[in-house]
């Protein structure tokens, strides 16, 4: 699957958009220093275009899970529902942090149906989260 060239202009306007972290997890680059990627939110596969309104950060695990999800399934009610949209959707309507900020807590179906289509809480980033939040690093205090 090739996708389009993103300009390094646009690229780098995404990057200061999101600051520098996760459109759907929120994990930064300045606390792994893991590169991000661009996502299409909606994937080229699905008709998704080299737009900015189609364009967000996304770390390699949020990534790779989604794919070419546009869909899935919210845990709670069983119904097929569409995943969070990093442009369209404000993230802290559709979720939150655990008490202990290790995990990310679904508030709606699109919110539940993202966390597990994304794989969101797997165990290795809910210990490096839990690390991050006793050194004052997480969880982020601002929204995107």
């Amino acid at each position: 699957m090739s996708t389009s060239p993103i300009p390094l202009l646009l690229r780098q306007q995404i990057i200061a958009e999101f600051h520098g972290r996760c459109a759907y997890c929120h994990t930064p680059t300045a606390i792994t220093g893991a590169r991000l990627v661009i996502d299409h939110i909606i994937p080229e596969a699905k008709g998704g275009l080299t737009l900015l309104e189609n364009l967000c950060l996304a770390c390699h695990a949020c990534n790779e899970f989604k794919g070419a999800k546009v869909k899935f399934i919210d845990v709670d009610s069983g119904e097929l529902v569409p995943l969070f949209h990093p442009r369209q959707d404000i993230w802290r309507e559709h979720f939150s942090w655990s008490e202990d900020g290790g995990e990310i807590v679904g508030l709606t179906p699109i919110g539940r149906a993202t966390i597990a289509a994304f794989n969101m809480n797997h165990r290795e980033i809910i210990e490096a989260r839990r690390r991050w939040v006793v050194v004052g690093w997480h969880p982020p205090l601002e929204d995107l």
